[in-house]
């Protein structure tokens, strides 16, 4: 009888607000755990389509997770504030903070939303901002919910989201760290309650203040960012000397105070969060009158990067048009079919704007492609894409193009070239099967032409432009 005391004493009754990327993983994985979770939204279809045990994102493992929940009756879906709300003893925002025309988080979803739910508040609830929203939001959504109903009776917290696409399941189920901003006792422990089944294994809870745990968000994107374009700019130091990123980023990497993570070299980074919260960030330091430069430079890199492989493209064939470009990956990152801001757009514009056909194929993201892209051929796989191209480009590297037959790529193209926008290959071998082949901050020299010579292989040299 203990053990089952335990079980039961962390259950609550839980609202998420907003079903897009961060609530709906987040309330499908409370319900996991045994939580009753009703997650809320204004789109009828979208809640419509969930009811149906169908996913309006590509995360793995998450439709299988939904269906499951809410065949236990822990999860259910409703685009009514007042059902959604009553007998919540939390109540999560998880809703969209697009940057406006300044490049500030806007945070008019969040607040209209604190408003909406302010009518039905009855009892004690505690109210958490989940998305990646400027300091000094909780205060705002407090004050928001009083102006509406002044006798609730509630506490704002903020919990950021860490959540990476492709693992965000994994990431909320075995989170490295849950970051909790309070500044009430009564809250916090709402919070550990809800937290608890996290923590047998070990402590991961952070408490810190509101504001430190809204700028935490913010920091840790910013870092990760950082260093991605760090090593953008290591990486095209390489090219004109002769070396190779990868001997560079394993010879830092080796290092304890550096670590591995988020040292790959490619064509940048996109997204829905580095690319806005950098921004928001700039933006919350220039209305506190702050330079930043740093990041200002890291925006800049990556802008620049993703222009990388047009500007290899262009050195290399010259005159782009009457040429055929098949493009490996389109999302910004694999394990999604997310399209914001990925490197993948920016290339097939700059391509098409130069006069080239343009074939594409992505494993997940081509129907989001489909409302973005215009005047490309989709294909159905790696190989249709290829035939009769001038050369391949990979832009995201989705785990299954790197066991593609390229010998048979090879056969079915029209020309040699290949580009690989996220290091895939190594170069010996490619030059070996008969490609010209660059990568990203990878040099082709002497031991892989003699390679490839070896292997009765031609390596052609780059048309100048």
């Amino acid at each position: 009888m203990k053990s089952s005391n335990v079980l039961y004493w962390f259950l609550m009754k839980i609202t998420i607000v907003g079903t897009g990327y961060v609530g709906l993983v987040t309330g499908t994985c409370f319900a996991e755990m045994g939580h009753d979770i009703v997650c809320l939204d204004i789109d009828e279809s979208k809640i419509a389509m969930l009811k149906e045990g169908r996913i309006p994102i590509y995360e793995p493992g998450l439709e299988e997770m939904v269906r499951r929940n809410s065949e236990a009756n822990r999860l259910s879906f409703s685009t009514n504030y007042e059902d959604a709300v009553e007998d919540a003893e939390a109540i999560f925002l998880c809703l969209p903070t697009p940057s406006d025309e300044t490049g500030a988080a806007n945070t008019d979803y969040v607040l209209s939303s604190a408003r909406e739910l302010a009518h039905f508040l009855d009892g004690y609830v505690v109210i958490v901002n989940k998305s990646t929203v400027p300091v000094g939001t909780a205060n705002a959504v407090r004050e928001a919910i009083i102006q509406e109903n002044c006798d609730a009776d509630f506490d704002v917290v903020s919990n950021p989201e860490f959540l990476k696409e492709g693992c965000a399941v994994q990431d909320c189920m075995k989170p490295d760290r849950v970051v909790i901003g309070c500044d009430c006792q009564k809250a916090l422990k709402a919070m550990r309650r809800l937290y608890s089944p996290y923590m047998m294994n070990q402590e991961r809870l952070q408490v810190m203040d509101i504001a430190s745990a809204e700028l935490t968000k913010y920091a840790a994107n910013a870092m990760l960012a950082t260093r991605i374009s760090f090593m953008n700019e290591m990486a095209n130091i390489c090219e004109k000397v002769g070396a190779d990123i990868n001997a560079v980023r394993k010879g830092i990497g080796s290092d304890q105070r550096i670590g591995n993570s988020f040292l790959y070299a490619g064509v940048g980074y996109g997204g829905s969060c580095f690319p806005k919260d950098i921004r928001a960030l700039q933006a919350t330091a220039k209305n506190l009158h702050i330079d930043t430069p740093l990041l200002e430079a890291v925006e800049s890199v990556n802008k620049r990067q993703k222009e990388r492989l047009f500007s290899k493209i262009k050195s290399h064939f010259g005159r782009l048009d009457g040429k055929t470009f098949a493009i490996w990956g389109l999302s910004f990152k694999p394990d999604t079919d997310d399209m914001r801001e990925a490197p993948s757009i920016v290339l097939i514009d700059a391509l098409l704007e130069a006069g080239a056909t343009i074939k594409v194929y992505d494993p997940v993201a081509m129907e989001v492609a489909r409302e973005i892209l215009s005047g490309v051929l989709f294909c159905e796989n790696e190989l249709d894409t290829a035939k009769d191209a001038d050369a391949v480009i990979l832009v995201t590297e989705w785990k299954q193009f790197r066991f593609v037959d390229l010998k048979k790529v090879l056969k079915v193209m029209r020309g040699t070239a290949f580009f690989d926008g996220r290091n895939q290959y190594v170069p010996e071998e490619m030059a070996g099967l008969g490609f010209y082949y660059e990568g990203i901050g990878k040099w082709i020299g002497p031991n892989a032409l003699i390679n490839a010579l070896k292997a009765g292989s031609k390596v052609p040299a780059p048309v100048a432009s």
